[in-house]
């Protein structure tokens, strides 16, 4: 026994490999028993969950979980549970308790897992799949809002983002991209060529190259639908050629906002303009642009069916921005041609470099490129995320990078500058909770906040000053001034870029400028993070930027970054 004993050691001994295969051999087999034995096994049921008459829920009520079962066990009946769901939804409330029973005796994760399952299948009842249709970049088959997704995109996400909004049709393209509409402007194509697996959903179709999958949404009260909310831009004199600025007009009596929100939405226009008892639908255009504002007194009119809202006069609109998308400047692509210089986008992370992106995007038809690589924001849509800096094929290119070698790299140069404060809390913000995100409470009150701001506020200066000094062909701009005046700004920036582009297109990225990584508000502390020697410290490198951009017979920062 001994002897065999020594030459089964000295056998793996020698080949250690055989030992380890063995061994897997052995902890497979192992795994196989017990799987088999939790597919096998019955769960037990006492006779009070059985039976609701004796100390089980009561009639109606939603059914408990019930422990952590095995997995396995919930697979045996998950068929026959999943059309009972199907039937009569998450909270079953049959009289028949054995049937009743089957829902309930899946525990954990798995009754989780089910409910889920019961979701998705209500879900789908209230689409309706109607076929493949062609897309075109230049003119859409549905032209309401749209998003990308290019990591987790499922059918049900594009159907519940379009029904959220009021829209009849969803329709997805390309795997990852969701476009929502009241009518498809398109021909039907074979159901062939939507031959691509969405990216969140194996196995489930999402169109194809130019190719849409499009659902027929069963909206609960078509009658009462509403298009969410319409952003009111002001009031507007009357263009002067009134046919040509704002091509689409209804007589409405009984005027309302609502009523002409939703008629220019179903025509599929971006503006609607209230006269008096005439709504005007439209885009922003040279002719109509909306950057003379008029005092709202002048629109003073009220509705004829709502008492506390204006309607506007013949000679004076009261303007909202409706739910329809602006798809004059949504059409991005790579050059066509490799640029000979490269350009940056330099900032000091959280100064709004992503924000300037999607505008330069929209702007100039266009991708952005990366001296990094961001997989979020590729999956939101940035496709120049993922080329080489160097490439070529991208019109600028975000950086953050402050050393000399690094900025020298560089041909020219957009510099965003944004005030140091909101930088600063923004990109904690950004760094604890990601890029729409908030910081928790805990990192406000902790010690990461004051090491963050030791570390990160001497270097808003110096990103600044290093581009200064070592940059060629710097155009500041200034965050603030961006938004404050968006039209302009963006035109500057569009210039050193070396682009033609058209005004209508630029009053189209107003209209567009918020993209996919704004922040809903940013959430007010209950404190001012910044303390005494914070702010000391901060001043002191504000007056330090302030001086350098002066000396370069430059603007100087705006006057809200200080005092505080």
């Amino acid at each position: 026994m001994a002897k065999l004993w020594f030459k089964f050691q000295r056998y793996f001994r020698r080949k250690p490999v055989r030992f380890f295969t063995f061994l897997a051999l052995y902890l497979t087999a192992g795994s196989l028993v017990f799987l088999h034995s939790g597919f096998m096994g019955q769960p037990a049921v006492s006779q009070n969950q059985a039976n609701p008459a004796a100390g089980g829920p009561a009639e109606g009520a939603e059914l408990p979980f019930l422990g952590d079962l095995h997995l396995g066990r919930g697979f045996r009946d998950a068929g026959e549970a999943s059309s009972i769901a199907r039937r009569y939804g998450p909270s079953f409330k049959g009289k028949d308790s054995s049937e009743r029973t089957k829902l309930g005796d899946y525990g954990g994760a798995w009754n989780r897992a089910l409910k889920g399952r019961v979701v998705r299948e209500k879900e789908e009842e209230r689409a309706k799949y109607i076929g493949c249709y062609l897309d075109d970049t230049q003119s859409r088959a549905l032209r309401g809002v749209s998003f990308f997704d290019y990591k987790k995109m499922t059918i049900f996400r594009c159907q519940d983002n379009c029904a959220e909004r009021g829209y009849l049709h969803a329709g997805l393209e390309f795997g990852a991209e969701c476009y929502c509409g009241h009518k498809i402007q398109a021909a039907n194509v074979s159901e062939a060529e939507c031959d691509m697996e969405c990216k969140g959903e194996r196995g489930s179709v999402c169109g194809g190259a130019n190719r849409l999958s499009v659902y027929r949404l069963q909206l609960a009260q078509e009658s009462a639908r509403r298009y969410g909310s319409a952003v009111f831009r002001g009031c507007f004199r009357r263009p002067d050629n009134l046919s040509l600025a704002l091509p689409v007009t209804a007589a409405m009596p009984n005027m309302s906002v609502d009523k002409c929100v939703d008629f220019c939405t179903e025509k599929e226009y971006p503006l609607a303009a209230l006269a008096g008892t005439a709504c005007h639908c439209g885009f922003p255009t040279t002719r109509f642009p909306l950057h003379e504002r008029e005092d709202e007194q002048l629109c003073a009119q009220k509705c004829s069916a709502e008492e506390f809202e204006s309607c506007g006069t013949p000679s004076y609109f009261i303007v909202y921005q409706t739910q329809v998308q602006d798809n004059r400047c949504m059409d991005r692509r790579f050059l066509p041609a490799k640029s000979k210089q490269l350009i940056a986008l330099a900032s000091f992370p959280g100064a709004g470099n992503t924000w300037a992106r999607h505008l330069i995007e929209l702007a100039t038809g266009f991708y952005t490129g990366s001296y990094y690589f961001d997989g979020s924001l590729y999956n939101k849509g940035f496709k120049g995320e993922r080329d080489h800096w160097r490439s070529g094929r991208t019109i600028c290119i975000k950086t953050h990078e402050s050393g000399q070698k690094e900025i020298e790299a560089f041909d020219a140069a957009i510099l965003l500058i944004r005030n140091p404060y909101k930088a600063l809390m923004a990109e904690f913000n950004r760094k604890y909770g990601g890029h729409i995100g908030f910081a928790a409470h805990a990192h406000w009150k902790g010690k990461e906040w004051p090491e963050f701001v030791r570390n990160y506020a001497p270097w808003w200066a110096t990103h600044t000053l290093d581009w200064l000094k070592f940059g060629r062909k710097v155009l500041v701009v200034h965050f603030e001034d961006l938004k404050q005046d968006l039209f302009a700004q963006l035109g500057r920036m569009v210039s050193l870029l070396g682009v033609a582009v058209r005004e209508d297109r630029l009053l189209c990225v107003e209209s567009q400028k918020d993209g996919n990584f704004k922040r809903s508000g940013l959430r007010k502390l209950e404190y001012d993070p910044y303390t005494a020697d914070m702010q000391k410290s901060i001043s002191a490198y504000i007056k330090l930027v302030d001086e350098a951009l002066k000396g370069r017979n430059l603007t100087g920062v705006p006057d809200d970054y200080y005092p505080r």
